[in-house]
């Protein structure tokens, strides 16, 4: 039997018709890698072959300080497995790698996932996760403002979150540059976070 291809249109660049020339499969059905594009950027599905810049993000220290705490490299390759496994009951969301366009070089992830809160599952968040040598390059910018479109062209919730710690003045600058505004804190395990919420526009 031949797999369902679900393919999403990407003729617009060379490396987006690359990118969907190389399927990933899960249990038989193939996943266009390519999520969304920037100017500057690709954003698309992380594969088994990813595992290493997937640790580079997940075991650095630096990268993940206002996350959780830095990974061991097999708990990266689970976590990877896991995030893979993801794509195919939740379309359109995830953990995704961000690549530069102009090298195809590897420089962070960017997710649309869950909150973690339990009681809160329905609800998404934004986030992402860049390398030290990417920062200042205003990625961080380039890839919310494009990821909030994204977000709310293939979805149908009417509000977007994100969460940080309130130390993390980086980030909060970013989400409210981006049209975030601040949604009160609460406690993630023993951290407390201050939450943010952007609402769909209507006009």
């Amino acid at each position: 039997m031949k797999p369902a291809f679900v393919l999403k249109s990407c003729l617009r660049t060379r490396i987006c018709n690359r990118i969907c020339a190389i399927p990933i499969f899960i249990k038989n059905t193939a996943y266009c890698m390519l999520i969304f594009e920037t100017e500057r950027l690709i954003v698309r599905m992380f594969t088994y072959a990813d595992a290493d810049n997937f640790f580079k993000v997940n075991g650095d220290e630096n990268v993940v300080r206002y996350i959780r705490k830095p990974l061991t490299k097999e708990a990266s390759d689970n976590f990877l497995h896991e995030n893979i496994l993801f794509y195919q009951q939740n379309p359109k969301l995830g953990r995704w790698a961000v690549d530069e366009k102009v090298n195809n070089k590897f420089a962070g992830s960017f997710a649309l996932i869950p909150l973690p809160f339990e009681d809160e599952k329905d609800k998404i968040q934004i986030g992402y996760a860049l390398l030290p040598e990417e920062w200042g390059k205003g990625y961080a910018t380039e890839l919310t403002n494009a990821g909030i479109g994204f977000y709310f062209l293939n979805h149908a919730f009417d509000e977007l979150h994100a969460i940080t710690t309130p130390e993390n003045l980086p980030s909060k600058k970013v989400l409210l540059k981006c049209g975030f505004t601040e949604n009160g804190i609460r406690k993630d395990g023993e951290e407390v976070v201050q939450r943010y919420i952007l609402k769909r526009n209507t006009q």
